[in-house]
């Protein structure tokens, strides 16, 4: 829709909101009819020959009727308007509520930051400005931001703020904040620790060579005791649930990854817990994102990164190794802007720990929930039976998008795992994007006990469910394969250690089960065959 289509459109949609007025006030006569209880276009309290009055919303204007009462015992003529409505913006009705007051005080929660004012209050000024003779002396105030709470004193102080500028004949200050306080320096919070920087994550025990023959990577690596040395990327005393495997993940990961990282984390369980204002568990350059657009935020930065490097405006190593960290819901959100990083090939990493659900707002389904599996909204009982339908892969789904290199992991295999995470590191310096799902216990929300967490992410792996694997510059290896080495389970097996799935050990369920684990070897198959034919 364009040109005449779109401007008449948006003229058919204002018109018909104007009109919406009187839809209002014969709605609220019926109501008043049925109930008792009048809903004005403006509730105004005590207006008929009101001198002051201040402007407010919802409970703050309860609470300033009170005062008004008290006022008025004191022969000032004070008055309280608020709205029922905004849209369309009772200008009229306004206009005449004022057309005696000499003071009117506007309070908001919000400000509409450089306007000189919250966006009421150049509403009513702008309705006023239609009454030609109107002389209101208008002030506004932010008030209660977040949630504070706004007391009988609070109204009181308003009104005399309006008396005051009602008796000097102008507003001292039309604008300003209410009920905020000068800072205090003795209450300045102390550093518990200090940022560390790259030399200290550096240990040179971590070899990656590429290989001119196969074209993909020779990693070496020390011993895992030998990488001990190399301190934490984040701090304890964070507020992860017990048991959680997402930091023992996170950070078996950056056991691969040398020197300075800059990580961007979406909102997720790993950000909530580790970033709590105003403490963090972060050594190293840490920012927020929200779901939705993390990849493309942190693309963003990058290419900031090196162009003022370009141009000589940073004066730092290139030695910084990007990296976004996300939730499996995070790659429910924010998939299309992951793709479209992907494409671009940005030089950073895309890290997923995949805890099989929305654990920080609830245990909701996500789509890397197994089909069958319980959660909040995937209930088991009488006519669910857990999730519908079967998980998203999404590793297969990032390889699609042909980047350098994807792969999966566990700290199950620590090797495995730091492995690809210094192979990761070097394609996301040397050539593109990478990603990488790591398989995170949760045992809250997956009713296991804590010290089984290290079983199920084995038996994940060698069920199959969960297979450890990389696909390099278009080639994919497994690198565990549980039947070459005579170690697969049945599915059965993992299921039995979460109470999240236990049902679907039942008879009745039988049908569930087999379906899940004809799936499941469907996925495996493919993946032996993409293996076993390079052109797959």
């Amino acid at each position: 829709m364009n040109g005449d289509d779109l401007i008449n459109n948006n003229y058919q949609q204002s018109e018909a909101l104007y009109r919406a007025q009187e839809v209002f006030k014969q709605v609220a006569r019926e109501y008043a009819a049925l109930s008792g209880r009048e809903y004005p276009v403006l509730d105004l309290y005590r207006m008929e020959d009101a001198e002051v009055a201040l402007f407010l919303l919802n409970s703050a204007a309860e609470t300033a009727k009170d005062v008004v009462d008290k006022l008025r015992a004191k022969g000032i003529k004070a008055g309280v308007i608020s709205p029922n409505m905004i849209r369309p913006f009772p200008a009229e009705e306004i206009r005449s509520a004022l057309k005696q007051v000499k003071a009117l005080l506007i309070g908001e929660r919000a400000d509409s930051y450089g306007a000189h004012g919250p966006n009421m209050t150049h509403e009513v000024k702008s309705a006023l400005q239609e009454d030609k003779e109107n002389k209101t002396i208008v002030l506004s105030r932010v008030f209660g931001v977040g949630g504070k709470d706004f007391y009988a004193e609070d109204a009181e102080a308003f009104f005399q703020m309006a008396i005051e500028a009602m008796e000097k004949g102008y507003a001292k200050k039309p604008f300003d904040y209410f009920g905020h306080v000068p800072g205090r320096p003795e209450k300045r919070q102390t550093p518990v620790m200090e940022p560390m920087h790259g030399d200290a994550f550096k240990t040179g025990l971590i070899q990656v060579t590429p290989d001119g023959k196969t074209k993909r990577l020779k990693v070496k690596i020390p011993p895992l005791r030998a990488l001990t040395a190399k301190p934490k990327r984040l701090a304890p005393g964070h507020g992860a649930c017990p048991g959680c495997g997402i930091f023992p993940g996170l950070e078996l990961f950056f056991k691969g990854i040398e020197g300075d990282i800059a990580v961007l984390f979406q909102t997720g369980c790993a950000y909530v817990v580790s970033a709590a204002y105003p403490y963090s568990s972060h050594k190293q350059t840490m920012v927020h994102n929200l779901f939705q657009n993390g990849a493309a935020t942190l693309s963003g930065m990058v290419e900031a990164f090196f162009e003022m490097k370009r141009r000589g405006e940073l004066h730092v190593s290139d030695d910084v190794t990007f990296v976004m960290v996300t939730g499996d819901g995070g790659m429910d959100i924010g998939m299309g802007s992951a793709i479209g990083t992907a494409l671009r090939n940005h030089k950073l990493i895309i890290i997923e720990y995949d805890n099989e659900g929305y654990m920080n707002t609830g245990s909701q389904m996500s789509y890397s929930t197994p089909m069958g599996h319980m959660t909040s909204t995937t209930g088991v009982g009488k006519t669910q039976r857990g999730k519908a339908f079967h998980h998203k892969d999404t590793p297969q789904i990032m390889a699609a998008t042909n980047i350098p290199y994807v792969f999966t992991g566990t700290e199950a295999f620590p090797q495995d795992l730091v492995k690809k995470a210094a192979k990761a590191q070097w394609y996301a310096r040397h050539e593109g994007t990478v990603y990488g799902k790591l398989l995170i216990t949760c045992p809250l929300n997956w009713k296991s006990e804590e010290r089984y967490g290290e079983q199920i992410l084995k038996a994940a792996v060698e069920s199959c469910f969960f297979p450890l694997y990389e696909v390099e510059r278009g080639k994919t290896t497994i690198t565990y394969d549980p039947e070459e080495k005579n170690r697969r389970i049945p599915l059965s097996e993992w299921l039995k250690y979460m109470g999240k799935t236990k049902h679907l050990l039942k008879e009745e369920n039988r049908d569930l089960l087999l379906e899940l684990e004809q799936e499941v070897e469907r996925r495996w198959r493919m993946l032996k065959a993409k293996h076993e034919h390079p052109y797959l």
